[in-house]
């Protein structure tokens, strides 16, 4: 009897640690509250680093590609230099914007950031981490990249910096940039 209480009482402890570190949806999206083919949060304002505003709604139309990102973040800085080559060097005379929405720091550190990278697509200001907590759980870090097509739907999304992530990223951006039969009137 006492065998098999304590039995019990094992299978019952090894289910409750299982139910506890079983993997949660966030930790299957990897931090994000959006999904590819959701249409993508546009009730927000841009503030660029250079005074300039910008919005979604504005954008409607073109590729864009949101990459949230911070100074303090060292994979984002291994990022940056590939989405400066490989994404905005090689589209910016396309229907392509691309944006970094430098979370929650002050205007002269992103500023500051900015000319460390040698970096020439703008940066954005997200204080408090707005803008960042409508694509993901503000628990959740950078760097990620989220894509969206001319329709203004989530067409891509990334965590971290990881080579073959990116590849995948690229290719999808540039379907988007060919097909333009998705262009708005």
């Amino acid at each position: 009897m006492k065998k098999t209480v304590l039995l019990l009482f094992l299978n019952f402890s090894v289910i409750t640690i299982n139910a506890q570190t079983a993997p949660t949806k966030a930790d299957d999206d990897r931090g994000y509250i959006v999904k590819v083919g959701d249409l993508a949060p546009d009730n927000f304002s841009l503030k660029l680093t250079n005074g300039k505003t910008t919005t979604l709604k504005e954008l409607h139309g073109k590729v864009v590609v949101l990459q949230f990102t911070a100074s303090w973040c060292s994979v984002c800085r291994t990022e940056m230099p590939h989405l400066q080559k490989d994404v905005w060097e090689a589209n910016q005379n396309k229907d392509l914007v691309l944006i970094g929405v430098d979370r929650d720091e002050r205007l002269d550190k992103v500023q500051k950031f900015h000319a460390d990278m040698k970096i020439t697509y703008p940066l954005a200001l997200d204080p408090g981490a707005d803008i960042f907590g409508l694509f993901a759980d503000k628990k959740s870090g950078v760097t990620r990249n989220v894509v969206i097509g001319r329709d203004g739907r989530i067409a891509f999304l990334t965590r971290l910096y990881s080579p073959t992530e990116f590849t995948a990223m690229v290719k999808v951006i540039d379907g988007l940039l060919a097909n333009t039969s998705a262009s708005a009137n």
